[in-house]
């Protein structure tokens, strides 16, 4: 068994966008990269994940940015905002921090921004692009690309394979389904209406499971093949009295069950997670390169 180690994964990337940002500016002094995360409200979790994401950006050299609002501001009023950020030249990306207070319409606003600075991949454009047999779009979204680049970086085998994506989320399950279906392999999605049975007979044909349900061991070590290769997506979190906060995240894979079993397995942290916030940047600076014709 290998653990994928998306930590380092994403430290190669990140290392790899920073040098090409460096690489590009001795080309062009002028050429900055710049991202706007707009934040509505004070969520912490939400609070947590853009301050990672604009530190990251600070790393590579890419100026990240934060627009934060109320969360009573009125619809109009982002949607405003979004439409100045997609007129300026200068932002390549911008990125909405979901989720939004129930009074926003969350489809309306990831729509209004432009596709060119869409580096989130969820309007209706990129979205609807993934899921044409020939077409292309501007941007993946992020925990998606992150995960097919995962599965390149380890030479896992793709075409003819029989893949399992638990889940079908617009965000993951969905576009990922799709992207491996796109790279040759036999996709079977299960979600909340599938029985327990019908799990354990497509989880134990698959060469390969991502699960991005959401709810702590659900994918447990007697219903997997032995030699598959295990994508843990999920973000959840169970008690744990050894642990200060009095809880541990975990995946949506009983790690310790699946390991033996599996040829190779991501971690919960440290797997998916680093990959997701590496493709922003990989997408921003991508933008930013579009955007000069570079």
């Amino acid at each position: 068994m290998a653990i994928i180690d998306g930590k380092t994964i994403s430290k190669e990337l990140r290392d790899s966008i920073a040098a090409e940002i460096v690489s590009l500016k001795q080309q062009d002094p002028a050429f900055l990269p710049k991202l706007v995360i707009v934040q509505v409200g004070e969520r912490p979790d939400s609070s947590t994940y853009v301050k990672m994401k604009l530190k990251s950006c600070q790393e590579v050299g890419i100026d990240g940015s934060l627009q934060k609002l109320p969360d009573t501001v009125s619809e109009s009023d982002l949607l405003d905002l979004i439409s100045s950020l997609n007129a300026d030249a200068k932002v390549h990306g911008i990125l909405v921090q979901l989720p939004l207070p129930p009074h926003l319409d969350e489809e309306r606003i990831t729509n209004a921004v432009k596709q060119e600075k869409d580096i989130d991949g969820f309007s209706e454009l990129n979205l609807a692009a993934i899921f044409k047999k020939n077409a292309v779009a501007k941007f993946v979204p992020c925990t998606p690309k992150g995960i097919m680049y995962l599965l390149k970086h380890e030479k896992v085998e793709i075409s003819g394979k029989n893949v399992v994506v638990c889940g079908r989320s617009d965000i993951v399950g969905g576009p990922l389904s799709k992207l491996l279906e796109k790279a040759g392999g036999t996709v079977t999605v299960v979600h909340s209406k599938t029985t327990p049975d019908q799990l354990k007979f497509y989880c134990s044909h698959a060469d390969i499971i991502v699960s991005a349900v959401g709810r702590a061991n659900f994918i447990t070590g007697d219903i997997i093949k032995q030699g598959s290769v295990i994508i843990d997506v999920g973000t959840n979190y169970v008690k744990d009295e050894t642990k200060k906060s009095g809880q541990r995240m975990c995946g949506d894979v009983d790690f310790d069950s699946c390991k033996d079993k599996a040829s190779k397995i991501t971690p919960v942290p440290g797997g998916v997670g680093p990959m997701t916030v590496a493709m922003v940047l990989d997408n921003l600076l991508e933008s930013a390169k579009q955007s000069k014709k570079l």
